[in-house]
């Protein structure tokens, strides 16, 4: 089991769960004993005076027998000596000494049941604390695991979860195996000692009632196979019904703009109508079963008393059992009934735990894709790069696609000067750049920087030489002088005003009334798109890298903002080497070198005006952005 293998796989814990063991054993053993003194205070102290005799002996009431003898001989000399009293009647001295020898025996029996209980008080707290803390030390553990291992995910492996799913498993999953490990720890190894003990001390005592038990457990069996045939599919499903109603969530929260802008608010309602209704229909299924199974083992609890009081008490009656036995015996049959009533109760926690230790084991267990060479092997580490990139025959798939994304790249991105990249919705410019720092790994060829493959460098290093602005300018919640800075603590406030003035975000900054301590929520959901790119491409300037590559990231900018961030970019940039993804013509139209790509492929490269006369697919594109007169110039 999934599970188990969470809970036992680390060695530290081994020692606590040994301890939480011994410590369970010896709960069961105090409250065991509990019912049996209970059954000789009734018996030998109420009954017979705490006068001991061969029918009532029991373990606890020989405990007491010697004094009570000795109070006894003392009372028959007492009448002895006085021989005021007659045969039949008992003086008030009699009654002294008797009631003496009774309340001894009573408080003596009193003080041995408080240390069993306060003992069993005691190892039921440690054993819950221990629990607790393991329980909690453990999705500490398990978080920072699934998290370390997350952000070392590449592009691959993020397609492979959903961020829906990641979250879900981070969180919620977590906490079900949490809550499972304090269940179990508490009542799996707690319950069958309960069971096992309370039937060995039934069929100790002479009862004749021991048939009443089997039939209770027989019945309680069947409810129990019935209960968890029904819930155990459902537990199981439950946390991929969870993904559901979180991935919905995620995509309505983020999108809501959108969703208002195109009045679909109903039908975005609906969907999550949909995703919520199945998890509410089986947590509904689940928690009906659960409310059923508790009135139910409580009516065979119930009519099991009944047959014990009723056959217990002819027993009674008829002088073949004690009061007190018959006490101890109840106690017993209650300790067995609810020691698989908390079994049934663990199990039914176990499938759905067991679910979500494999969902979490799949994160933590999932090897990235892309991985660092050894140590031994990274000869340039300390190498001073001057950002040349090529490509040689670079050909790639998607691990999911039947056939490759990009097909024979080939060509060079030179210091100091800009390449840009241009080309349809969905022929592979992204991709193509997305391998430089290694988001992706090429399947075919290779990719160079000053002649040294990628893949020869730590992804530390080699994404240290690289400035990536995306398509998307994610901000982080935090000040706008925090995002300018993301790339580390070596960046200036004098390098990042620099950096702020490039990317033609100084103006809207200075106009902030906290200037770069303004706020910036979760997303820059509190600026707009041009001013969230303007400081997207900021944090990439201030970190003043070798390469810069930019993915589509003036989309969103006026052609005024554009044209004057290009030209501050040109003028500042000095020898880094700059590669522009672009849908628009205008941004790269005095690019140094301008590569056409077309379903996965490099169709034409050259300048603007080269491509123009040469490439009917650059020439359709300019087509459809430029008018006459700036095609002709």
């Amino acid at each position: 089991m999934k599970f188990l293998s969470l809970v036992f796989r680390e060695k530290k814990y081994l020692p606590f769960i040994a301890l939480i063991v011994i410590l369970l054993i010896v709960q069961a053993y105090c409250e065991l004993n509990l019912p049996r003194y209970m059954s000789d205070i009734v018996d030998v102290g109420i009954m017979r005076g705490g006068v001991e005799t061969p029918v009532a002996s029991t373990g606890a009431g020989q405990a007491a027998g010697g004094a009570a003898a000795a109070a006894t001989d003392g009372t028959e000399a007492g009448d002895t000596a006085t021989g005021s009293e007659s045969d039949g009647e008992m003086s008030e001295a009699d009654k002294a000494a008797a009631l003496t020898v009774q309340m001894n025996y009573m408080w003596r029996m009193l003080g041995i049941m408080l240390k069993y209980t306060l003992v069993a008080c005691g190892a039921a707290v440690a054993v819950g604390l221990l629990a607790s803390l393991m329980s909690a030390g453990l999705g500490r553990k398990l978080r920072r695991e699934s998290f370390t291992q997350i952000m070392d995910y590449s592009n691959t492996e993020m397609d492979m979860f959903r961020p829906a799913s990641l979250i879900t498993r981070s969180t919620n999953d977590i906490q079900q195996i949490q809550m499972a490990m304090v269940f179990f720890l508490r009542l799996v190894l707690y319950a069958p000692a309960m069971a096992v003990g309370g039937i060995i001390m039934v069929s100790e005592t002479d009862t004749g009632l021991s048939w009443v038990i089997v039939v209770a457990i027989l019945i309680l069996a069947g409810v129990i196979g019935v209960l968890l045939g029904l819930t155990m599919p459902k537990f199981q499903k439950m946390q991929g019904l969870i993904d559901g109603v979180n991935l919905v969530s995620r995509e309505v929260l983020t999108g809501l703009p959108v969703i208002r802008a195109f009045n679909r608010e109903k039908f975005e309602k609906d969907r999550f109508d949909v995703a919520s209704n199945a998890l509410f229909k089986n947590q509904l299924f689940t928690n009906r079963a659960m409310s059923m199974f508790m009135p139910i083992v409580f009516f065979i609890m119930n009519i099991i008393m009944i047959g014990i009081v009723w056959f217990g008490g002819q027993g009674v009656d008829a002088g073949n059992l004690e009061v007190g036995g018959l006490m101890a015996f109840i106690s017993y049959t209650m300790f067995i009934v609810m020691a698989f009533m908390m079994l049934s109760m663990v199990t039914i926690m176990l499938p759905r735990a067991n679910v979500a230790a494999g969902r979490v084991l799949e994160v933590i267990n999932t090897e990235c894709s892309i991985k660092d060479k050894p140590e031994a092997e990274l000869k340039y580490e300390d190498k001073d790069f001057s950002g040349r990139v090529a490509f040689e025959g670079v050909g790639f798939r998607y691990h999911d696609a039947d056939e490759d994304t990009l097909a024979d790249i080939t060509f060079t991105a030179e210091p100091g000067k800009t390449t840009a990249i241009i080309g349809g919705t969905g022929s592979g410019k992204s991709t193509l750049i997305n391998l430089i720092p290694r988001l992706f790994d090429v399947t075919e060829g290779c990719i160079t920087i000053d002649g040294v493959d990628v893949r020869d460098l730590s992804q530390k290093k080699l994404r240290s030489l690289i400035g990536v602005v995306p398509q998307k300018g994610m901000l982080f919640a935090g000040t706008i002088g925090s995002n300018i800075k993301y790339s580390g603590e070596g960046v200036t406030d004098e390098a990042m005003e620099k950096a702020a003035e490039i990317a033609q975000a100084a103006g809207f900054i200075d106009e902030k009334e906290g200037e770069y301590e303004s706020e910036i929520s979760q997303g820059g959901s509190n600026v707009s798109g041009g001013q969230r790119q303007r400081l997207a491409i900021a944090r990439a300037v201030a970190k003043n890298p070798k390469i810069f590559i930019f993915d589509d990231s003036f989309s969103a900018l006026d052609y005024k903002t554009d044209s004057n961030l290009r030209k501050a970019l040109s003028k500042n940039l000095g020898d880094a080497t700059v590669l522009i993804v672009a849908q628009r013509i205008a941004t790269i139209l005095r690019a140094d070198k301008i590569i056409v790509v077309d379903d996965g492929r490099i169709v034409s490269e050259g300048t603007h005006k080269d491509l123009l006369e040469r490439c009917a697919v650059y020439r359709e594109i300019a087509a459809s952005q430029l008018s006459e007169e700036e095609l002709s110039a």
